[in-house]
């Protein structure tokens, strides 16, 4: 960044802003194009991707069903937003601010939708009374449930964007959000210090909600950016983040709308349990030879 940029009085759309995902950036909101989204039977449909806000409803649905929570069988369809499925005029419909997750709930009276991920998990947390913690403690639960939410975009658009999607690499930005992310995980290495989980000794929607996104980074599987960020040094963390990676539902959960990595551990669609055995893509799509 060597080039002083001075801004316009009014700022104009002129151009794609580079990087990975310039084709689909866009100063409008609204749909682009008209198209329908398909429906299931069961009584939530989720419409996503497994990214990590999307591995967090997955997660908190396959978590809800090992539960015992019949109740919560859902019926999951990929959105590609790569290829701006996001701005179809039916999802736009779900969420008016075409991100994914969105989800139908037609499980009430009426149907209703959700969207944002943390909105979803806690309205499944509440509608099914799971997850959430002891009451006396979800004041800390909540805090640390909306923490994620204010902090993710440092790390996903602040870091993430720099360090792993833009056209160039830049010095000022790689290391203004490098040096927050490392803070964030500081944060959380220190109150996991003192507890098992994040909120105290009982697992809830916000481990959810924060190891989707914090979790991935320490374990290596986001931005290719561990070695760098010298995740080992939060040991806290990544005890914390290797616990919840060996539960069967979270494993469920990061598998559901994925559409890329192992063909095992892809499976675009979920309309039932057993699909986890014979839908996913190396299911589907055998390699030869």
């Amino acid at each position: 960044m060597t080039d002083t940029y001075t801004p316009p009085k009014v700022w104009a759309w002129e151009s794609k802003s580079g990087g990975q995902f310039a084709n689909i950036n866009r100063p409008i909101a609204g749909a682009t194009h008209d198209k329908d989204l398909a429906r299931g039977e069961h009584p939530f449909q989720l419409y996503s991707l497994a990214t990590p806000n999307g591995v967090k409803v997955t997660v908190m649905f396959e978590e809800l069903l090992a539960a015992g929570h019949t109740g919560a069988e859902y019926d999951a369809y990929l959105i590609n937003i790569g290829e701006g499925d996001q701005f179809g005029s039916g999802f736009v419909d779900v969420n008016p601010n075409s991100k994914i997750p969105a989800l139908m709930d037609s499980s009430g009276d009426n149907e209703v939708r959700v969207f944002e991920s943390g909105a979803i998990l806690l309205h499944l947390a509440e509608k099914f009374d799971a997850f959430l913690g002891p009451k006396e403690n979800r004041a800390e639960m909540l805090s640390w449930l909306f923490w994620q939410m204010g902090s993710a975009p440092y790390l996903g658009g602040g870091f993430g964007h720099f360090y792993a999607y833009a056209p160039e690499k830049w010095e000022y930005p790689i290391n203004r959000f490098s040096m927050e992310t490392k803070r964030q995980l500081d944060v959380l290495d220190r109150q996991l210090a003192e507890n098992t989980y994040i909120s105290g000794e009982e697992y809830t929607i916000a481990d959810i909600a924060i190891w989707s996104w914090y979790g991935a980074l320490v374990l290596g599987r986001l931005y290719d950016a561990a070695e760098f960020l010298d995740v080992e040094s939060y040991k806290n963390v990544l005890r914390w983040a290797k616990e919840i990676d060996s539960r069967p539902a979270v494993d469920r959960g990061r598998k559901v709308n994925r559409a890329w990595g192992e063909p095992s551990g892809q499976l675009r669609e979920r309309h039932s349990a057993e699909d986890f055995d014979t839908k996913t893509q190396d299911k589907l799509e055998p390699s030869e030879g």
